[in-house]
């Protein structure tokens, strides 16, 4: 199967004016095409293998010595292609900050408290119907020093292997009615309104885990028109 190339016209440019830290980073002339052979097409490939049993439970896997503070939510939902059909086999890897919205990183210096029992991390490997689930913590928001008051709404951050390194692909997910979502030059550098709301995941109360767990759905297209806004 030939590799098929993104919607430019539904994702964010490469870089904004709102989100400064791309004028540094993103690429200012065309992207150069390399050419696909057999190593790009193949391999190397992630399979389950690599999972290790706790590495979808972010509530279990960083535990210490009690249980991480924070709303215990489940994020569930399919890996998609431009028909609909489901991707199995595509592997998912999670990161977040904590209930406090700090991540556990030196570069991360924000005033609020480190969870010992949280890692923050996760993935796990999409089924036969394309359906991933994680158990996790809700996350907080935190300031990020873009613009004067700036804070980033509660998000968690996707990255999606293919059959290939090379198609690797990564989004974030927000939470429905977060009034930061109209402040964020992150959320807002998609200019499509539709295409923004596919960053968007529902609430799902059969989804959610009675006495336990908030449920939520996010689903993700990989191509086509109803494609979910990836970072480049």
């Amino acid at each position: 199967m030939s590799y098929r190339p993104r919607d430019w016209s539904t994702q964010p440019p490469l870089q904004d004016a709102g989100y400064k830290s791309t004028g540094l980073r993103g690429p200012s002339k065309p992207l150069v095409k390399a050419p696909q052979s057999l190593s790009e097409l193949t391999g190397p490939v992630f399979g389950r293998e690599v999972l290790g049993t706790l590495d979808s439970d972010l509530t279990r896997n960083g535990r210490v010595k009690g249980e991480p503070l924070g709303e215990r939510i489940v994020v569930t939902g399919r890996v998609l292609d431009e028909d609909a059909r489901p991707l199995a086999n595509t592997l998912i890897e999670i990161w977040q900050a904590n209930a406090a919205g700090r991540y556990i990183h030196e570069v991360d210096q924000h005033d609020a408290p480190l969870d010992p029992n949280f890692f923050g991390g996760g993935r796990c490997v999409t089924d036969s119907e394309g359906r991933y689930r994680f158990h996790t913590i809700r996350p907080g928001a935190y300031p990020w020093g873009n613009h004067p008051n700036a804070w980033r709404p509660n998000h968690i951050h996707f990255s999606l292997f293919g059959p290939a390194f090379a198609t690797r692909l990564i989004t974030q997910m927000y939470f429905p009615g977060d009034p930061l979502l109209a402040y964020d030059p992150i959320f807002l550098s998609t200019a499509d309104e539709a295409a923004r709301r596919r960053l968007v995941a529902d609430f799902s109360l059969e989804v959610t885990e009675p006495d336990f767990a908030l449920g939520y759905v996010f689903d993700m297209v990989l191509r086509g028109r109803d494609q979910t806004p990836m970072e480049g």
